[in-house]
């Protein structure tokens, strides 16, 4: 199978591509790959290291309103479905997949109009605008949340999961301890705030860092994101008597050991963290981004804390107290926790990279 791969922007755009391409290739060991992205993308410098050769085109976003940008948006789209269709004739691939972020269009699109296979991911609860566009032209649509169903034609649209579900049940919790240089007999809260990192969360987090030596059967490890590491490093490096409980790291790529080992996460509401938590079964307290497209990753957030699976903070209600009041109900109420973990695994769809990989071959067959 040939296979080409088209997202970017964000690591909740780029990661379920990749989880893809590994499932494609346990199922297909044959398989070959093309990862076309955007070479200002956050998948420029993630793809390469998975050896998947990658190729770009030009593109940006739309702005929601009627500007001059938004003239030379359209140009360099027309250009970029122009540079993807010699891409795509040269690569010759059997199917095309795209999830998500403004490249997705012109290569997706391109790859429709060649009479490709074609299916686009869509992570979120509320599509974005390139995917409800593409959904016109596509083979297939999938998405991860039942909810998304109603915003895509039915004839052509499945139910999947996000295949980052999959990834992480690959991971080892011990590889993960090991990684980490915490012992088995602790507890480990993992506080992410996305692949770029999140402010407001590092802002509370320093803020509750000296109190965190009080939790002596439980170790952090806190990603800043790599703009914000030697900065929040620097400020943690001048307190006094800062807890030895506390491991501080820029960005983590073996990710499913580390959520493996998981007992408690405190981050932001991206679908593929979503489906990484759920399909392990891990309670999270959410702190939603207020900063993306209609507002999704609150909705995707919300139904998670009506299942009983987490806790949600606004990003206004963001404290260094009220995310330590949070954890310190949590960590002491271990029955509150094992609901949380129960309702965690019920929402989880562990086999969604499997289900995908299974709709691009089957769409493939019938070219």
């Amino acid at each position: 199978m040939r296979v080409v791969l088209t997202g970017g922007g964000t690591g909740g755009h780029i990661y379920p591509a990749l989880a893809v391409a590994r499932e494609v290739s346990r199922q297909h060991p044959q398989a070959a790959f093309l990862y076309i992205g955007s070479k200002h993308g956050l998948e420029a410098q993630l793809v390469p290291r998975t050896e998947i050769p990658f190729q770009s085109v030009e593109i940006s976003g739309l702005k929601r309103k009627l500007t001059l940008d938004n003239v030379k948006t359209l140009w360099k789209f027309f250009r970029a479905v122009a540079d993807s269709k010699k891409m795509l004739r040269e690569f010759r691939p059997d199917v095309v997949i795209g999830t998500g972020g403004y490249v997705c269009g012109p290569v997706v699109y391109a790859a429709a109009k060649l009479g490709i296979p074609t299916m686009i991911h869509e992570q979120n609860v509320v599509p974005g605008l390139t995917n409800k566009f593409l959904s016109r032209s596509v083979t297939k649509v999938a998405v991860s949340f039942s909810e998304s169903l109603a915003f895509f034609p039915s004839s052509k649209t499945v139910l999947t999961g996000n295949p980052r579900a999959t990834e992480v049940m690959h991971g080892n919790a011990d590889a993960g301890r090991s990684f980490l240089g915490v012992d088995a007999g602790k507890k480990i809260v993992l506080i992410f705030g996305g692949s770029r990192g999140a402010r407001a969360i590092n802002e509370a987090v320093v803020a509750m860092a000296l109190q965190l030596r009080n939790f002596t059967d439980t170790h952090f490890v806190y990603v800043t994101g790599d703009v914000h590491y030697e900065k929040i490093s620097a400020e943690l490096e001048q307190m006094d008597d800062i807890s030895t409980n506390i491991t501080v790291l820029p960005f983590v790529h073996n990710m499913p050991d580390v959520l493996a080992a998981t007992h408690i996460l405190v981050g932001r509401a991206g679908a593929s963290t979503l489906a990484e938590v759920t399909a392990l079964g891990v309670p999270s307290i959410l702190i939603p981004s207020p900063y993306v497209t209609n507002n999704h990753q609150e909705k995707n957030a919300r139904g998670l804390e009506k299942a009983g699976a987490a806790q949600v903070i606004v990003e206004r209600d963001l404290t260094g107290e009220s995310l330590l009041q949070a954890l310190s109900a949590l960590l002491g109420d271990a029955n509150r926790w094992e609901q949380m973990k129960k309702s965690s695994l019920s929402l989880g769809m562990p086999h969604a990279a499997t289900e995908i990989v299974g709709q691009l071959a089957a769409i493939a067959r019938k070219k």
